[in-house]
């Protein structure tokens, strides 16, 4: 089964009667939940930056009695940026398909078509690939800048954001042959995330992995240790949660992480950013000009995604299949 492109016509959109399934997973896990949490923000810039800073190693830092005023010291700011790619995409339905919701193909032909409004029905599914890619993005997105309208926008992902990454293959840069997912391995990386200050909300520290490292996670952390895997509500997405050193954390399946990375999130520092267009909002449905017997509208929105302090997050690469 595939989908067309151009117009939609009762030749290349048949009908058919019965009950009506989605083939293809329509889940946004990671966009929901941090959508969820934050609420999304707004920009008036496709750019758009946020700031960090630091503070000195702890320490006995004292003065003597009766010393003079010691040197002066002052924290520097840091600068973090990401930029809202365009999500811009077209329907276009003929009048006769629009009209023709009794034309039925296949076998069977007595029943219902479930499908009344061709055109309502399109854009319900385009709406979902558009989150579906903004899903993809905001995970293996690879941030582009560009100088010239000639190449588009596109927004970096937390894959690429991340500040804290292992290399879990046998030679432990990436070049070697992969290997299967530790104990050890997660608890290292998620120790250095904490001490840069991430995975600090339990309710929010979330490690999101697809079918195959979630697998291994289970083993490790639930099966080996005989801990009975439990389960809660973040911002309204269903979560598995794991014990660790660190505290309970998320389990988060999502089927848009590549299969041999282990994500390590502090998704209370992520938020989806929109830029709004005036009378219109950030993601919109209108209609194009009329250009013969059909109906033609386009859906459109600028989206992005900031991230916070990089070094909150981190990933493990090169996990193999067991």
């Amino acid at each position: 089964m595939a989908g067309i492109t151009g117009q939609g016509t009762t030749f290349n959109l048949p009908n058919y009667v019965g009950d009506l399934f989605e083939l293809t997973p329509s889940d946004t896990p990671f966009l929901s939940l941090i959508g969820g949490l934050s609420g999304g923000e707004s920009t008036t810039s496709p750019t758009f930056q946020w700031q960090a800073y630091d503070l000195r190693s702890a320490g006995q830092n004292v003065a003597l009695e009766g010393a003079s005023a010691p040197t002066a010291e002052a924290r520097v700011r840091a600068n973090y940026f990401n930029i809202c790619q365009i999500h811009q995409e077209v329907i276009e339905v003929s009048y006769s398909k629009l009209a023709a919701i009794g034309a039925f193909s296949g076998e069977n032909i007595q029943g219902d078509n479930p499908v009344t409004n061709e055109m309502d029905f399109q854009v319900e599914q385009m709406l979902k690939q558009i989150a579906r890619d903004a899903e993809y993005s905001f995970l293996q997105g690879t941030f582009v800048d560009p100088a010239d309208n000639t190449s588009e926008r596109k927004t970096r992902g937390i894959l690429e954001a991340a500040g804290n990454i292992v290399y879990n293959d046998d030679a432990g840069d990436g070049t070697g042959t992969d290997q299967a997912l530790t104990e050890d391995g997660v608890l290292d990386l998620m120790q250095a995330i904490w001490e840069d200050g991430g995975i600090a909300v339990s309710e929010t520290a979330t490690l999101m992995a697809n079918a195959n490292v979630k697998r291994q996670l289970t083993d490790i952390f639930v099966t080996d240790k005989n801990y009975r895997e439990e389960s809660r509500n973040v911002a309204g997405v269903n979560v598995t949660t794991i014990e660790t050193d660190f505290g309970k954390v998320n389990v988060l399946l999502n089927r848009h992480m590549p299969t041999t990375e282990l994500m390590v999130v502090s998704a209370e520092l992520c938020s989806p950013v929109f830029m709004n267009v005036p009378d219109k909002g950030f993601l919109f449905v209108e209609p194009l000009a009329k250009d013969g017997a059909s109906e033609k509208f386009q859906i459109y929105g600028e989206i992005g995604l900031k991230y916070g302090n990089p070094n909150a997050h981190g990933k493990i690469t090169d996990i193999a299949a067991v």
